[in-house]
C-alpha cells in the first residue's frame, strides 16, 4: 500500500479535521469553561454554578447576588480577558444570572 505524501503539520491536520467535522463549537464550549476557571480564580469559581456558551453569548450562573453585581460592572473587561486567553474573539456578550 502506498502512502500519500502530505506536507501538513499535525496542527494543520487537526484544524482541518475539526472544521470538516464541525467540532469547533463544542471545543469552544470546553475552552471557555477552562478559561473562566483559570482567569476568575477560586473566589469567583466557588460561587459559579453553571457556565454555558450559546453562539457568542456566555451565560454564567452565580449563587451570590453581590458577586453578580460586582462582575456586571466589568463585563467588557471580562470579555476581553476571556477572548485574549482563547486567542480569538469567541465571546461578544456575557449574561450573569
Amino acid at each position: 500500500m502506498t502512502r500519500k505524501k502530505n506536507n501538513l503539520s499535525i496542527g494543520e491536520a487537526l484544524q482541518e479535521f475539526i472544521s470538516t467535522n464541525k467540532l469547533q463549537k463544542g471545543i469552544d464550549k470546553v475552552l471557555v469553561k477552562e478559561a473562566w476557571v483559570k482567569l476568575m480564580g477560586n473566589g469567583v469559581n466557588n460561587y459559579t454554578t453553571q457556565i454555558e456558551l450559546q453562539n457568542s453569548t456566555l451565560f454564567v450562573s452565580l449563587s451570590s447576588s453581590v458577586l453578580r453585581e460586582e462582575l456586571s460592572l466589568g463585563k467588557s473587561k471580562i470579555i476581553a480577558l476571556l477572548n485574549e486567553e482563547l486567542g480569538r474573539e469567541v465571546i461578544t456578550k456575557i449574561v450573569l444570572r
